[in-house]
């Protein structure tokens, strides 16, 4: 298993694919964009698998996320995809992606066997879109959405991260949109994952002002926490359920203690957490031949050094030098 000192045990996996992305949205890089990773420094999809097997059939993976960036420019993620659920035992296979090109792709990753996908989607209001991510791809969004939802890749999620002054005022309606497809909303706290290194917690909606938001149109109840488990996001029944809709406060409400994720970047490197500031290298010693146990043993290693948690209030953190499009969500 990949246990750390504190007795938690990562089953949750999270593969970036790449670290570019078809977007510029502000919380996460640059309208100019970044210098993405050479081809030759990531991973091969066979790499991907590779180690993607070693996690589930020796290390107890249960669960497959492919990030980016954004996974969809990976031009081998169906084959990917499918190489993943045909593993035994079947990990469940997810995806978060901006949606600009799922309403393509959508049913041939349903076929290869994805099982569902969280998608970002920030405003519902197209020009706010365009000054948010630097791009005019709303529309492509929404049709994404339309496509997952229709080839069974459910609950569709929908990653929303609210800015003071700039969408705060769409959460009632970021939810009825929701409620009226059948989608499953997520609030995010924005995180200090900007490569810019611009965030400040007093621009941050925190977790208790997206519930005050929202408790003024709808009828908000917490959900069964015994449910909740190692899950990010604290689930509240809307209007007595069955809809729900989540609130994940990563800064002002941690999860540390109870986290099962671990991550890999798409240049092989292993990360405890989004914050974390120490990484291990799996790919250098996998292209020098090392063997599945050997990667495996170092796998062990890097886990079993995971701090507590990611020490956002401590005076000393220090936001990581990768921003998150590079580490992948």
């Amino acid at each position: 298993m990949l246990r750390d000192s504190f007795g938690r045990v990562a089953t949750d996996l999270r593969v970036s694919l790449t670290d570019k992305c078809n977007l510029r949205c502000t919380y996460c890089m640059p309208p100019e964009g970044l210098d993405w990773l050479p081809n030759a420094q990531l991973l091969t999809a066979d790499e991907i698998v590779r180690l993607v097997t070693i996690g589930v059939e020796r290390l107890g993976v249960t669960e497959v996320r492919y990030t980016g960036g954004e996974p969809l420019l990976r031009r081998e993620l169906v084959d990917i995809v499918a190489r993943t659920s045909a593993l035994s035992p079947r990990p469940q296979v997810s995806l978060t992606t901006n949606g600009i090109g799922l309403a393509r792709l959508a049913r041939p990753l349903a076929e290869a066997g994805l099982d569902r996908v969280n998608v970002s989607l920030d405003t519902l209001d197209r020009e706010v879109f365009k000054r948010l991510a630097h791009r005019d791809r709303f529309t492509d969004v929404i049709e994404g959405l339309a496509a997952a939802h229709d080839a069974g890749l459910r609950p569709v999620k929908i990653n929303t991260v609210l800015m003071r002054d700039v969408n705060d005022h769409e959460a009632v309606p970021l939810l009825r949109f929701c409620l009226d497809r059948g989608y499953e909303l997520r609030f995010i706290e924005q995180m200090p994952l900007d490569a810019q290194h611009g965030w400040s917690r007093e621009n941050m909606v925190t977790a208790d002002e997206i519930l005050n938001l929202l408790s003024g149109s709808f009828d908000l109840s917490p959900d069964d926490l015994e449910e909740r488990g190692s899950a990010p996001a604290e689930r509240f029944l809307v209007d007595g359920g069955p809809a729900r809709v989540g609130v994940i406060g990563s800064v002002t409400r941690p999860f540390c203690g109870a986290c099962d994720r671990v991550r890999l970047t798409a240049d092989g490197q292993v990360r405890n957490c989004l914050f974390a500031t120490e990484e291990s290298d799996l790919k250098t010693p996998m292209r020098a031949g090392a063997t599945d146990e050997e990667l495996a043993a170092r796998w062990t290693a890097a886990v079993a050094r995971k701090r507590a948690g990611h020490g956002i209030d401590d005076p000393s953190f220090l936001q990581p030098s990768r921003p998150m499009s590079a580490i992948g969500g």
